[in-house]
C-alpha cells in the first residue's frame, strides 16, 4: 500500500516544495492541512494530481481536525511531515501571539495526536534556534550546539523542538526532527529577502538591504531540503535530530549582488534601511551526521545558478505573487523598510 503523508503547511513555501518533490520522487499519496493564511497560497499546489494530493483547509490547532486526519493515517509508513509554522521574524516582532498559537499550541495539538494513534511524526524545524555565530568563528552549528534564540519566531520554534524531543522520551512519540538553514526557490512568499529584491528589481525598484548587509546565512535550495526530509523519514533513527545544510554560506549583501548581477545592474544598486531589532549575525550548518549516517548530499551546488533558476521562476509567475506584493510593500513603508 503507498504510503500516506499529511503535510502541514504544505500549501506554503518550503512545504509546497516538498509536496511537489515528494510526488514526483515517490508514489505516496498526500493530504495538506494548511489554514490558508497570508503565507498559505492554494496556486502552489496547482499543476499536483488531485488523485494523490488533497488540500483540508483547518488549523494545526484545532485538536478534532486534526485528530480526525491523523486517525486515518493507519498503513505502516504513513507518517505526519510537520512544516506549518509562522516564520517570518519581523512579524514575529510585531505581533509575537499568532507564532505562541501556532509554533508551540500547534505543534502540541500534532504530537497528541501521533502518540494517541501511534503514528510516525517528522519535525521541520531551523537553525535559528542556535542563535547566531561571529562573522570569524571557525564552528558551525551541530546537533549538539545548544539552543540560544534571540527572537520570538525562533524562541517559539526552540520551544516546539523541545516539545517533541519531550514527547519522545516521556511518551514514546515515533519522531525525529530536522533543523534546516534558509531556503531559497520557487513559491516562497515577497515578504521575505530573495523574493522581495527579485520582484523589486522586476518591479524596477532598487533592492534593499537590512544595515551593512554582512549578516551571513547559509542559503540551501527547497529541492535539497525536501530530499533531505525523505531519507530522514525513510532511514532516519527515530529519537534523533538532524541538521540539513548545504555549505552555502553568503553575506545578504553577496545575495544582493548576486541577484543585481542576473538583472544586469551594478552591484552597489541597492539602499540601506534601518536594520532589524536582534538581527542575528551569521549561521552556518554542520550536515555531516546527515550525510555520513544516511548517505544524503545535495543536488544544488552552485548558489549562482540556484538564484538563476529562482529568478526566472519569479519571472514567469507573476501571476503567483503580484497580488502579494502591494500590501507586503505597504507594510514594509509603514516601517520605513
Amino acid at each position: 500500500m503507498p504510503r500516506t503523508l499529511l503535510v502541514t503547511g504544505g500549501a506554503g513555501f518550503i512545504g509546497s516544495n516538498f509536496v511537489h518533490y515528494a510526488t514526483e520522487h515517490t508514489d505516496a499519496r498526500i493530504i495538506v492541512l494548511d489554514k490558508l493564511t497570508y503565507a498559505g497560497n492554494r496556486a502552489s499546489l496547482a499543476g499536483l494530481p488531485e488523485d494523490r494530493v488533497t488540500l483540508v483547509e483547518g488549523d494545526i490547532a484545532d485538536a478534532d481536525l486534526v485528530g480526525r486526519l491523523v486517525a486515518d493515517l493507519t498503513g505502516p509508513d504513513d507518517a505526519i511531515v510537520h512544516y506549518a509554522a509562522e516564520s517570518h521574524n519581523d512579524n514575529s516582532l510585531s505581533d509575537p501571539s499568532p507564532f505562541l498559537t501556532t509554533n508551540l499550541i500547534g505543534t502540541y495539538t500534532l504530537i497528541e495526536a501521533a502518540r494517541r494513534h501511534d503514528v510516525r511524526f517528522h519535525h521541520i524545524s531551523t537553525d535559528e534556534v542556535y542563535g547566531d555565530l561571529e562573522l570569524d568563528d571557525p564552528q558551525r552549528f551541530t546537533e549538539s550546539t545548544p539552543y540560544n534564540p534571540s527572537s520570538p519566531y525562533s524562541s517559539t520554534k526552540a520551544g516546539s523542538d523541545l516539545l517533541v524531543r519531550a514527547w519522545v522520551r516521556s511518551f514514546g512519540l515515533r519522531a525525529t526532527i530536522s533543523n534546516c538553514s534558509n531556503n531559497y526557490g520557487p513559491r516562497q512568499h515577497v515578504e521575505k529577502f530573495i523574493p522581495r529584491q527579485i520582484t523589486n528589481l522586476i518591479d524596477g525598484i532598487r533592492p534593499r538591504l537590512y544595515g551593512a548587509g554582512q549578516n551571513v546565512r547559509d542559503w540551501i535550495h527547497a529541492d535539497d531540503h525536501s530530499s533531505a526530509v525523505l531519507a530522514i523519514l525513510d532511514r532516519g533513527r527515530i529519537g534523533e535530530t538532524y541538521l540539513i545544510g548545504a555549505d552555502g554560506e553568503k553575506s545578504n549583501k553577496e545575495v544582493v549582488g548576486l541577484i543585481l548581477e542576473a538583472f544586469g545592474r551594478p552591484a552597489d544598486d541597492f539602499d540601506h534601511v534601518t536594520d532589524r531589532p536582534g538581527h542575528d549575525l551569521r549561521y552556518a550548518i554542520d550536515s555531516t551526521k546527515l550525510r555520513t549516517e544516511l548517505g544524503w548530499t545535495p543536488s544544488f551546488s552552485d548558489f549562482e545558478a540556484g538564484i538563476a533558476d529562482t529568478i526566472a521562476w519569479y519571472r514567469d509567475n507573476e501571476d503567483w505573487w503580484r497580488p502579494q506584493k502591494a500590501e507586503t510593500e505597504a507594510k514594509y513603508a509603514r516601517s520605513g523598510q
